[in-house]
């Protein structure tokens, strides 16, 4: 969208028409709990949300002060410095994982391992030496019995506790275990916070007052938590190619929207999402098919349902849109499309291992094409005027040949057989 700073940012735009004032929020879904909101313009912040000074000074990017991690209540042996080299630490909304100066990540990493007593395993894609943990249950609101509490600490003394699903991710293959989304930064001396690190955070941008705020909270239920009852998004809609297509709104958290569609309120015309593959491209094109077929098989459905397109080379591997169409009719039974969304917000899609890990980036669901069905229809009449034109000739063409040219009739014997035979 633009979120930066400089004149071609969508906020820098409206500020300086006077449309907002110089702040944005963002507020992330979690690992099971989904939903999420964006404000634009100012945001009265919640008593207990705290803040780390940003300085625009610093760099381009949206930075905070982050002097100390401590994991367990203990402070890791970093000297604030680390986490102040080059472009400092810089927040990310549109970086997935967190990424630490070398020496930061050793000390995260030996800390949060000699806590567990879980076996570690391997991770998810044999490319990567992900740190992984299994035996942690499936429940992530379990989650913090196992795994340690984190707090990042800023340079005004404030900290921002950090639970389990802010730097662990579900291992795809493995059911009850869980990676560490904390990587080291190599050559990069940057300390960059990704998405991860604000799940289920409500994450204001004050830019006219140099500061960002944090507020752990449950992002599908972020206007009801700042009690915000006045404010409620329509339900546009959208014109593409002549169809009106109704999104549903407001964006709903998973378990909401399953219930809206069970209600029998919405009938799913098809369900489409992106994911994401670590193979590259030209080893995934000779194995479209089997690919098609095991989602279908993960998804419990046809496998003729299953359609994928958008192929696009990424950098570590290959973006595919999918596409979940009905079966024998025109829209996908409510219990069907929730069990096929479950499966998807639910991580359970599993894939073979040379299919390499994959991540679903987003999903989304349409009503049945009023077009389509009437383009259905129209072929139904069409076909049946074909077939009576088709039956009148028939018709017509026997009583020709049987009665005689121009339908002249003639008894018996007023012709040879040869004579009533003759070609017409």
């Amino acid at each position: 969208m633009g979120l930066g700073r400089g004149p071609l940012s969508i906020m820098d735009q409206l500020v300086e028409k006077g449309v907002v004032g110089d702040s944005f929020s963002l507020c992330y879904g979690g690992m099971a709990i989904g939903g999420g909101a964006m404000v634009l313009g100012e945001l009265s912040p919640p008593p207990d949300m705290v803040f780390s000074p940003s300085n625009p000074a610093r760099s381009q990017y949206y930075n905070i002060e982050l002097t100390e991690i401590h994991v367990s209540g203990k402070p890791l042996r970093i000297k604030p410095e680390v986490f102040d080299s080059k472009h400092g630490t810089v927040l990310d909304s549109g970086t997935t994982y967190a990424y630490l100066p070398d020496e930061a990540f050793s000390a995260f990493k030996d800390a949060i391992v000699s806590s567990l007593e879980l076996k570690q395993v391997p991770g998810p894609d044999p490319h990567f030496n992900d740190i992984c943990f299994s035996g942690a249950g499936s429940e992530v609101t379990e989650l913090s019995k196992v795994f340690p509490e984190v707090d990042m600490v800023f340079g005004n003394g404030q900290k921002l506790p950090l639970s389990p699903e802010n730097y662990l991710f579900r291992h795809s293959k493995i059911h009850d275990a869980y990676c560490l989304g904390v990587f080291p930064g190599g050559r990069d001396l940057t300390t960059l916070l990704g998405g991860i690190v604000v799940r289920n955070t409500l994450v204001t941008y004050d830019r006219q007052k140099e500061r960002i705020g944090f507020w752990k909270t449950n992002c599908s239920e972020l206007w009801e938590r700042l009690q915000i009852h006045e404010v409620s998004a329509p339900a546009p809609s959208t014109s593409h190619n002549g169809e009106t297509t109704t999104e549903i709104s407001p964006a709903p958290s998973p378990n909401a929207l399953q219930n809206y569609i069970l209600s029998g309120q919405f009938e799913v015309g098809l369900i489409t999402f992106d994911m994401s593959l670590s193979v590259k491209y030209p080893d995934l094109k000779p194995r479209i098919s089997e690919l098609a077929e095991l989602i279908a098989h993960e998804l419990e459905i046809d496998a003729n349902q299953v359609h994928l397109m958008n192929f696009t080379s990424i950098d570590d591997g290959t973006l595919i849109r999918c596409v979940i169409l009905p079966s024998g009719s025109d829209f996908i039974s409510n219990p069907t499309a929730e069990g096929i969304i479950s499966r998807l917000t639910e991580h359970r899609v599993q894939l073979p291992e040379n299919f390499g890990n994959y991540k679903l980036i987003e999903w989304n669901v349409e009503p049945p094409s009023r077009r389509s069905m009437w383009h259905r229809h129209l072929l139904g009449v069409l076909l049946g005027i074909v077939m009576l034109a088709f039956s009148t000739l028939a018709v017509w063409y026997f009583w020709i040949w049987k009665y005689g040219e121009c339908g002249v009739y003639r008894h018996v014997d007023a012709a040879t057989p040869e004579q009533e035979l003759t070609p017409l």
